[in-house]
């Protein structure tokens, strides 16, 4: 193990999954400790129904990808996924929906993670998501709890840097 030369500070490690608490400025507000790139705002009931029916399903899968690659350019500490949530869905009968089902309930956990990112309380739920998709309304669920991480930043358009703030 090497030391760091004197006067340099030393990084820390986090483990555990959750970020550190974010930093607070000498007025009580967080301040910026990165950066990431705005996710688009979509109307949830047409992610949820709407498009889905249109497309006679395919839309679903889109939303999964795209949501996994905003997550991912949203804030790079958490890994892409995008590539695996659509395999997963696409060859998820391989592993009777096992594969599938791990991927819908980690999304929570990512949204979740986003939420905190953005300076907001961490809200989403994988659990919740899991137990609203039985019924129907799982994409619903995570749609609205993205769009509170897009609306923290106002008309900021999507793929526009935005700071993180833990």
């Amino acid at each position: 193990m090497s030391y760091p030369p004197q006067g340099q500070p030393q990084q820390q490690h986090h483990q555990g999954g959750y970020a550190p608490a974010p930093v607070q400025h000498q007025q009580g507000g967080p301040v910026a400790t990165g950066a990431g790139q705005n996710m688009k705002r979509r109307n949830p009931v047409g992610a949820w129904l709407g498009l889905p029916m249109i497309t006679f399903g395919i839309y679903g899968l889109v939303w999964f990808y795209k949501v996994h690659a905003e997550l991912f350019g949203f804030d790079r500490r958490s890994g892409d996924a995008s590539v695996n949530a659509l395999l997963s869905m696409l060859f998820g009968a391989c592993t009777l929906g096992i594969w599938p089902l791990v991927m819908y309930v980690k999304l929570g956990g990512r949204i979740a993670q986003a939420q905190r990112a953005a300076g907001l309380p961490a809200e989403c739920s994988g659990g919740m998501g899991f137990l609203l998709g039985i019924f129907g309304f799982g994409v619903l669920y995570y749609q609205i709890q993205l769009n509170k991480v897009v609306d923290r930043y106002g008309d900021t358009p999507p793929g526009q840097q935005v700071s993180l703030v833990a």
